[in-house]
Formats: structure tokens, C-alpha cells, sequence
């Protein structure tokens, strides 16, 4: 907090310095650990906190159970209640019954479901510019209320949808589990490509041009990380495992992606043969690109299972190397892409920063002690990296 009174922002999003120096200097934005100060003035209060995986995969709302606490004992005057949080299907109702039990006088307010969809790197692109926005409340006060303050944003191809909020909360979870679905399907597609001597990026191609499917989220690689997608498929799980359904696909989702995260280390080992002691380069260390997040990372699989062969790792990431300091034991941390190359025996392209598909491969040759190259994101042409001289190998690219 002292940081952010500051303007220094304790996380890298791109864009999102300039936003909170713009609303700082035009007095439109303050921070506070005070949570009766937070309350007691407030007219719409989100809840915002996270809420991670406990020990059996549930989301733990112990974070919201305390906000919703407070809000009961503070609060003055009405009040909005937006769960923003990803919580699972009928914590808004857990919400509202915190709250009353709380309070010393009843005071009406109304808590509203409000999932976010803000995608790490591009998050105030996609607050400004939304896909939609998901309001779930059955009381027209709140409604209106919500349609005010979304009012700048909302385009007429890309609406608010009002919905109940047990609807809300599950489209936030299921969305994400879609898109995780998704990510596993073109996977195990990879897999078979490389059996028969297909290519996964013609595939999906093929395949994102049925406007049914559409392109987006059918790109192999070396599997999804993130704070997102790992907990909320697994949260989703445990919900309907909670219901006496049996969630099958989504079990099938999970086992698949942790098995992608480890599909790197038989490639290098075909390129260079006994790992023990050869040094490997890893461009990437980040879950995805224009972040620096690296929970559930496939980095953190890949470097742990190629230490335990006994290679030396040499990174680069573009943001992530502070964060990844914190996690990475034995790790040389290079300023730049070429130098982490210098004397390689093998490159594992982990995360497709865009600063990696232009450079000079020339280059790239003379500084590796071996030309290899396993391309975990299909970034590189694989025609073009053999033509050079490199051992190529990608994903789902025969």
C-alpha cells in the first residue's frame, strides 16, 4: 500500500503505471489499509481478494468470509456488495449472510456477482475494451447502480448481461475451464501430429476457420499456468464432484497440461542425448508473455526435471527474473536472449515473448555450443531453422 501511495506498482502490467499516475495526480484514486475507513464511506464496495486452492483443490474464502465481516460491522448507509473475486456458485449468498450477522443494526445493501475476465498483460485493455461484463443481482436498485458505473465501457456488440447470481458465478468459472479445455484438446491433437508426421499449427488452422470453433486458444505448446486456469479448473471440479457429478473432462484437462509441462525434456534428450552436464539455455520464465507471474509456470517443471538430469540452466525472461529469483534454486540469470545461448548445448523456447521470434539466428548458431532448439510455443519457422543448420524440433510438427 505505501508503495502504491507512491505510484510504484508492485506487479509488471503493461499500461497500468500511467493509469495509476493519471488518477493519482487528478486525486480520483486512494489506498488504505483501513478497512473501517474503506467501509464506512463507500457506496459500491469490491470484493477483490484472492481466493487460492486449499489443500484438497477447494477455493479458500477465507479472505472473503473476513471481508464480508467487516463490511457488516462498518458499514453506514446502503450498499453494493460486488463479489469481483473468482468464488465459487453461492457465495454471494454466503456473502449476504455474513454480512447480516455482522451488522449491529440492519442496514439494506445488495451483493452483486461481477466476475472479471482481465487477461494478465492486457488486463486495462481488456477493463476498457470488455468482451462483456457479467452482472449477476435480482435487485433492480443494484442493477441500476451497475449500469451506471459500467456505463463508459459497455459497446452496443458488447453488452452487460444480467443474470442471477449463481449464473454468474458459474460462467466465470466455466469460461475459464473452456479456454483450458481447449488449450489440453490441441495438446493431445500435438501429440498425435508428431506420431504421423502432421503439423498442429495447419491443423488448428484448419480448424479455427470453422467459425463454430473460431482460432483463439488452439495454439500446442508446452501447457497453461497462471493464477487462473489451474485453480479454477480444478475449483470446478471439486463443485461438481461437491454435487455428485462426476467431472471427467475436467480431470482429463488437468492431467493433461501437467503432462505437456514435462513434454520438453524427451525432446532434449533426442538433441542432445545425456543431459547430465550439459548446459541448457530457457528463453521464457514467465506463465505467458507481458507478464511477470510465474505461478504454476511450466518453467518452474521444466528447469526442476532438467536439474534432476544434472543440466546447468542459463535464463532469460524479459520481466519475470526478480520473481523467478524467488522460486529457481542454481539458476544463472542472463541479461539478455543471446547471452543465455553462450556456449549452450540446447535452447527450450518456454514462453513466447515477442522479442524472441526476430532475432538474429546467424547469431543464435555461433553462440550455442550445439544447434539445438526445442521451440515449446511453435514460434519459429521449423523449414527455416533446419535450412540454417539447427536440430529443430517444435510441437505437433511431425
Amino acid at each position: 500500500i505505501n508503495k502504491l501511495k507512491k505510484g510504484i506498482i508492485p506487479i509488471y502490467e503493461e499500461g497500468l503505471s500511467d493509469m495509476l499516475d493519471r488518477n493519482l495526480k487528478e486525486k480520483r484514486i486512494s489506498f488504505t489499509t483501513n478497512i473501517k475507513e474503506g467501509v464506512e464511506h463507500a457506496e459500491v464496495l469490491f470484493i477483490a481478494v484472492g481466493t487460492p486452492p486449499d489443500k484438497n483443490h477447494h477455493a479458500d474464502l477465507s479472505a472473503v468470509k473476513e471481508v464480508a465481516k467487516n463490511i457488516g460491522r462498518y458499514m453506514k448507509n446502503y450498499l453494493v456488495v460486488v463479489n469481483k473475486s473468482t468464488v465459487p456458485v453461492g457465495t454471494a449468498q454466503l456473502v449476504e449472510k455474513i454480512i447480516k450477522q455482522n451488522q449491529k443494526k440492519p442496514i439494506r445493501f445488495d451483493v452483486v456477482s461481477n466476475p472479471e475476465f482481465l487477461r494478465e498483460g492486457t488486463a486495462v485493455k481488456d477493463f476498457t475494451n470488455p468482451d462483456r461484463i457479467i452482472i449477476g443481482t435480482s435487485s433492480k436498485k443494484a442493477r441500476e447502480i451497475m449500469e451506471t458505473l459500467y456505463r463508459g465501457v459497455v459497446r452496443a456488440d458488447r453488452p452487460i448481461l444480467f443474470t442471477d447470481t449463481k449464473s454468474a458465478e458459474i460462467i466465470k468459472y466455466a469460461s475459464n475451464a473452456m479456454l483450458a479445455t481447449r488449450i489440453s484438446f490441441m495438446n493431445e491433437v500435438a501429440a498425435l501430429c508428431e506420431k504421423v508426421g502432421a503439423d498442429v499449427t495447419v491443423v488448428a488452422k484448419g480448424m479455427g476457420l470453422d467459425r463454430r470453433i473460431g482460432p483463439r486458444f488452439l495454439q500446442a505448446g508446452l501447457g497453461y499456468g497462471g493464477s487462473c486456469f489451474p485453480k479454477d479448473v480444478k475449483a470446478l471440479a471439486q463443485t461438481m464432484n461437491g454435487h455428485d457429478i462426476e467431472s471427467k473432462i475436467l480431470t482429463a484437462v488437468e492431467e493433461v497440461n501437467e503432462n505437456q509441462k514435462r513434454s520438453a525434456i524427451p525432446k532434449v534428450k533426442r538433441l542432445v542425448g545425456d543431459i547430465n552436464g550439459k548446459t541448457i539455455a530457457i528463453w521464457g520464465l514467465a506463465f505467458k508473455p507481458k507478464t511477470d507471474d510465474m505461478r504454476e509456470a511450466p518453467s518452474i517443471v521444466i528447469i526442476n526435471e532438467l536439474q534432476k538430469l544434472g543440466a546447468k540452466i542459463k535464463a532469460f525472461d524479459p520481466e519475470a527474473v526478480e520473481v523467478a529469483k524467488k522460486i529457481l534454486n542454481n539458476v544463472t540469470y542472463c541479461d539478455n536472449p543471446y547471452s543465455a545461448l553462450k556456449g549452450a548445448d540446447c535452447l527450450v523456447v518456454v514462453t513466447e515473448w515477442n522479442e524472441f521470434r526476430y532475432l538474429d539466428k546467424e547469431k543464435m548458431k555461433k553462440l550455442m555450443k550445439s544447434p539445438n532448439v526445442v521451440d515449446g510455443r511453435n514460434i519459429y519457422d521449423p523449414d527455416e531453422m533446419r535450412r540454417l543448420g539447427f536440430n529443430y524440433i517444435g510441437v505437433g510438427r511431425g
